[in-house]
């Protein structure tokens, strides 16, 4: 049985296959590290995250404080 895919269909996979990537590389980086320990420190909530959430929240807040 052939399976065939949309442009949407690929669009997405594409979309997702960068967010990963995207993730992984703020998730090792310094910073993001440095925010997760001050972080959980003053809300140990954010320890129940899952990781697309709090690399999520890292960039609102980054993006936020720049906007200043």
């Amino acid at each position: 049985m052939a399976v065939f895919l949309t442009a949407g269909d690929r669009q997405s996979s594409s979309k997702n296959h960068i967010w990963e990537q995207l993730r992984a590389a703020i998730s090792a980086s310094s910073g993001f590290q440095r925010w997760q320990h001050e972080s959980f420190s003053l809300d140990r909530q954010l320890q129940n995250l899952s990781l697309d959430r709090q690399v999520q929240r890292y960039l609102r807040e980054t993006l936020e404080t720049l906007a200043y």
